[in-house]
């Protein structure tokens, strides 16, 4: 049996653009919690469900398996510096980035290209992540492009988009 090198893998999976997100949650005592993620998925219409998949690496993963709602911001091109702020700072990331609260208390990153407020559906523990799915309660969007990222960097689409 050939054996799997992770980083290897992690290279090969990145050769694959997606967008970004910062998911958000709460702990049981009210503290907003986020993370950056590029595993997010739509999956249903109807009923309206997404996934993202929070990594038993991270300090907060069990407030996000565990949780009952949780909110998925796409990043909008030019938020690179949020998404690096919930990818890789210790101390309270909300302090660094403007948002709102959504009547769930769930925060919102402002002037993200998307936006969906979830009450979690099924979170299924699967190798070092999880798959958290969210049954969407309400969404906005905007007419900003998502920011991409690809082969270890953020993605700027917007002068591809434009030239056509």
């Amino acid at each position: 049996m050939h054996t799997i090198d992770p980083k290897e893998l992690r290279v090969a999976f990145g050769s694959y653009p997606t967008g970004v997100t910062v998911v958000t949650a709460r702990r049981a005592d009210g503290t907003p919690v986020g993370f950056t993620a590029n595993s997010f998925s739509s999956v249903s219409l109807d009923p309206p469900l997404l996934l993202v998949c929070p990594g038993k690496f991270l300090s907060n993963y069990a407030t996000f398996a565990d949780c009952t709602h949780f909110a998925v911001n796409v990043l909008a091109q030019g938020q690179d510096d949020i998404a690096d702020i919930f990818a890789r700072y210790k101390g309270d990331r909300f302090a660094q980035v403007d948002h709102t609260v959504d009547k769930h208390g769930l925060p919102l990153i402002e002037n993200a290209a998307a936006q969906f407020s979830c009450q979690t559906h099924q979170s299924i523990p699967m190798g070092d992540h999880s798959i958290l799915i969210g049954q969407v309660l309400a969404f906005s969007q905007s007419d900003t492009l998502g920011l991409g990222y690809g082969g270890g960097r953020y993605l700027n689409f917007a002068p591809q988009i434009a030239a056509q």
